[in-house]
């Protein structure tokens, strides 16, 4: 029991000490995998022992109930504004006031620090612990917030140390990092949630949910900068000295606060920080200037609700109202589609903005912005501005029409494609469009595609941009005089002149060799040439298992989408985008361009034989996604229809839809209504049919001796466990291909079991069956042989 009780302590401090090095001292020496462990064994050990558990503990960050309302806490000491400095004159006015009131000649020191765009907040800490967190509120009376601020893991709930006066309270500003502001924002925009207009209303927002849980969710941080209530103890008598003793603490400060010498050095200071706002982690508005001597602030008193001993010097904004004046879409080099909003001319952070992203058509649609439109718009880092929002109560009326997403690339005219879930919609003339061309140039040539040796991205950049490439089939027409013409108008354009051609030659070298290597990937793989296509989703695995499974670049393109969710690891997602991507005209015509230039797979092959089994119509079908209509539902129509050699005649829609009208046993009601129904509308019937001619025509190409001679043809086995050498659906591959069927359940016609490890009934039926067992060692060795008969 001492044992437990001393891990348990050792883990709270080390868990503590990590937080400490994290948000304090930003120098984490555990990687999160490591620390998510610690915690867990700490929660584990209170989980057992509950009357061990105290409140600083780590693990008692989340917690509690939603609240049904905020507390009203009563500051002890004022939670004062400041005043603000527009020009560098008021800055020169507040320190003359400064020195005047001192009846100082020389000049003051001052603490500077960035003004952090954020929630103000003071946290109680009695005895060290951390009991009461509020926000400013007006002043004097703010909102209990404690429970929520217990969450933020950059706050300690136990002072480290034991010099800290038995009562103090903290001020500083509880704010999100623009990292954590973009990954929120990202996230709320996958799941069709609003966004946040920027970093300060999403913390502001994440600090004031009366459900902890969800304050816990959102990555808030926290930079301490002052005092408020105190009792007992001793403090510096400096600014700069107090907030190292708050970093002592274990409470995290500003690493930009410096200590500057008069007017002079307090706008040097807010120019250096400016030169660096963009930068910076956190957003911020201005630089706040205090009196360094904690003597000579108590002197200069207050006024109003101000402090006569601070200002806060401002920036420019980064929020304006405009108007928009027209809504476009702008084609990224992948092929993403992004709204975008002409503005009526603004400036913004000291910069004329004319155009914001609207990100996609869903935050179009969500905020609701129509040309003619009064909108706010934020610029933040080296980004276009965005869109924040619309004034409604400014809109003209008649109200403008709701704009209408484009349907075709505005640059290629090709089809605009966007993926179930997906927020991002796209161009699907990747090949052709105008807006990808370098992209997908550049990855056509690469390494592991089409292995141009060579040809890098400065190339191809020149190629594009001077004319000679308007396509990948453009690289098979270059001559050896028209890449010296570019390298030559690309030196003129820079201003290079080459040393050979200082000295009279022309080098040939690099241009022959660029040739001799856009000759040799004339010949290709399969595999690698569908890589080199760029089609989304399509990875060298995925390029691979269409390669070896299909066999030729016309099958592959000539597939829809339900045939290819018959092969091995292809889902529905990438089968639709490979299908979408060779529907397209553009596409098609610039492969029968490359074609006609030589480039040629050299290792093309009839259909792999497994595909005899796998397009069965129950799984072909199936893949429609009819609904209600799964693959056992499937095989009862199959066996309910007349038999027939071709399936594209035998399934006819007519012969299906005249089947459920007799009606079939075992099938609901409405389980043929559905069937029928969608059937009824042409399209639905079309694909039907497309699926069932692709499936014909495939399995006509079978070579069917090869199916009766392949080395488990006509065998079943089944996979259990993990292996370590291949997944389970590469293994399941693998035996298709030899002929095999993998089924999913053992039985007594099983003819064999792969067992990996940790595996589980499978294997014990297996036993009990008397089925052959084959270890990952055995299964290995028979693989090989298997192949190599």
């Amino acid at each position: 029991m001492q044992d437990e009780l001393a891990r348990l302590e050792a883990l709270r401090t080390q868990i503590n000490h990590h937080d400490y090095l994290y948000y304090v001292l930003d120098e984490p020496q555990l990687p999160d995998a490591e620390y998510d462990a610690l915690m867990r064994e700490l929660r584990a050990l209170e989980v057992a022992h509950p009357q061990w558990v105290r409140l600083d503990s780590p693990t008692q960050r989340v917690g509690g109930r939603p609240a049904g309302g905020f507390a009203e806490v009563v500051h002890a000491v004022p939670m004062l504004s400041l005043d603000n400095a527009f020009a560098d004159d008021d800055v020169a006015d507040f320190d003359r006031r400064v020195r005047e009131r001192l009846g100082i000649d020389g000049p003051v020191e001052y603490s500077a620090e960035p003004k952090l765009d954020g929630l103000a907040v003071n946290l109680r800490y009695a005895g060290g612990q951390l009991v009461q967190a509020a926000t400013r509120g007006d002043g004097a009376t703010g909102e209990d917030i404690t429970a929520n601020v217990r969450t933020i893991r950059a706050i300690p709930l136990a002072l480290h140390g034991d010099d800290w006066p038995a009562v103090l309270e903290v001020r500083g500003e509880v704010f999100m990092r623009k990292a954590d502001f973009e990954r929120l924002n990202q996230q709320a925009r996958a799941h069709g949630e609003k966004t946040f207009a920027n970093p300060r209303n999403a913390a502001a927002g994440s600090l004031r949910q009366l459900d902890p849980q969800i304050t816990a969710q959102r990555r808030l941080s926290f930079y301490a900068y002052g005092l408020g209530e105190v009792q007992g103890g001793e403090l510096p008598q400096r600014q700069s000295a107090l907030i190292a003793r708050l970093r002592d603490w274990g409470l995290p400060v500003c690493e930009a606060q410096r200590s500057v010498s008069g007017a002079g050095g307090c706008l040097e200071y807010y120019r250096d920080i400016g030169a660096r706002r963009e930068a910076l982690a956190y957003d911020i508005d201005g630089v706040v200037y205090k009196v360094e001597r904690f003597d000579w602030q108590r002197e200069l008193g207050f006024v109003s609700r101000a402090p006569r001993w601070a200002i806060a010097h401002k920036y420019p904004a980064q929020e304006q109202l405009t108007t928009v004046e027209q809504i476009d879409v702008q084609v990224g080099r992948t092929g993403a589609i992004t709204p975008v909003a002409r503005l009526a001319p603004v400036a913004v952070g000291g910069v004329t903005v004319t155009n914001a992203t609207l990100h996609n058509f869903d935050e179009v649609a969500r905020k609701d912005v129509r040309v003619g439109d009064t909108v706010s718009v934020r610029r933040a880092g080296d980004v276009i501005p965005e869109v924040v929002g619309v004034l409604l109560e400014r809109r003209p009326q008649p109200a403008p029409p709701v704009w209408q997403p484009p349907t075709r690339c505005p640059v290629c005219d090709s089809h605009i494609e966007r993926l179930e879930g997906e927020a991002i919609a796209r161009c699907s003339g990747g090949l052709t469009c105008a807006a990808q061309r370098k992209q997908a140039i550049i990855h056509f040539a690469s390494r592991r595609a089409m292995d141009i040796d060579g040809l890098g991205e400065r190339y191809v950049e020149e190629l594009v941009e001077l004319g000679y490439v308007h396509g990948v089939a453009d690289l098979y027409r270059l001559s050896l005089e028209q890449f010296l013409e570019m390298k030559r108008r690309a030196d003129e354009r820079d201003g290079v002149t080459p040393e050979t051609v200082q000295q009279g030659k022309i080098a040939t070298k690099w241009a022959q060799n660029l040739l001799d290597s856009i000759a040799a990937s004339r010949a290709t793989t399969l595999a690698r040439l569908l890589y080199a296509l760029g089609i989304r989703h399509v990875g060298e695995a995925t390029a691979k298992t269409l390669a070896d499974w299909l066999g030729s670049l016309a099958r592959v393109m000539a597939a829809p989408a339900a045939l290819l969710r018959a092969l091995p690891d292809i889902g529905r997602e990438v089968a639709e985008t490979v299908e979408d991507f060779f529907a397209q005209p553009g596409n098609r015509q610039a492969i029968a361009e490359l074609l006609a230039q030589g480039v040629q797979p050299t290792d093309e092959h009839a259909p792999n034989p497994a595909l005899a089994e796998r397009l069965q119509p129950a799984a072909l079908l199936a893949a429609l996604d009819v609904p209600k209509l799964t693959e056992v539902r499937t095989a009862q129509l199959a066996a309910a229809l007349p038999p027939g050699p071709a399936l594209v005649e035998r399934f006819a829609p007519a012969a299906v839809s005249a089947l459920l009208a007799a009606g079939i046993d075992g099938w609901p009601a409405a389980l043929a209504d559905s069937l029928g129904g969608w059937l009824a509308e042409t399209a639905n019937a079309e694909r039907w049919q497309v699926a069932l001619a692709a499936a014909d025509a495939l399995l006509a190409e079978l070579p069917q001796a090869a199916v009766m001679q392949a080395p488990l043809a006509g065998q079943t086995c089944v996979l259990t466990g993990t292996l370590s050498s291949m997944t389970r659906d590469q293994a399941k591959a693998q035996l298709e291909a030899l002929g095999a069927r993998v089924a999913g359940s053992v039985s007594k016609k099983t003819d064999f079991v792969v067992a990996g490890s940790e595996a589980g009934s499978k294997l014990d039926k297996a036993h009990a069956l008397g089925v052959e067992v084959l270890d990952e060692a055995t299964f290995i060795s028979r693989l090989k042989d298997w192949q190599e008969s």
